[in-house]
């Protein structure tokens, strides 16, 4: 298993930029808008750290921008999860099942799911490499609560 990033919510991208970047000396390091979606990411890595990013060795900040969201993120909702790349995305949730934690968000496409801490914290489990073929149980298992 890896670390690959913590993904927070923000409202305004210029006002996040100034203060990871400008303020906290953070390099952006790849931006994607994603138009199906509405949702602007970018990763930042700390300038020590940009090459590794570029090589898939070193984890990021990933701030997540909604486009057409008027929602006020309180209480932690604009922390998203924590995410760590597996070997086995398969593997890795049956463990999970079979030592009690709810998997939220099944692996249904092969290469995502998600789980939560016992204290909630969310989990975004990737599967390393291409995506795994589709198999059963999970290819047809429905979300469980939320991630």
């Amino acid at each position: 298993m890896r670390y690959l990033h913590t993904m927070v919510r923000v409202t305004d991208i210029d006002a996040s930029l100034n203060f990871w970047c400008d303020k906290m000396g953070l390099v952006e390091a790849t931006r994607k808008d994603v138009p199906e979606g509405k949702f602007t990411l970018i990763f930042l890595t700390a300038p020590e750290d940009r090459a590794a990013f570029d090589e898939g060795r070193a984890p990021a900040l990933e701030l997540t921008y909604n486009w057409d969201s008027d929602e006020v993120y309180e209480g932690g909702r604009n922390f998203g999860h924590l995410a760590y790349e597996v070997e086995d995305i398969y593997a890795t949730c049956q463990h999970l099942q079979d030592n009690g934690v709810s998997i939220n968000r099944p692996p249904r496409d092969g290469r995502m799911a998600f789980v939560r801490s016992p204290d909630g914290i969310s989990i975004e489990l990737l599967q390393k490499g291409q995506a795994r073929e589709l198999k059963e149980p999970w290819a047809s298992m429905p979300n469980t609560g939320s991630w």
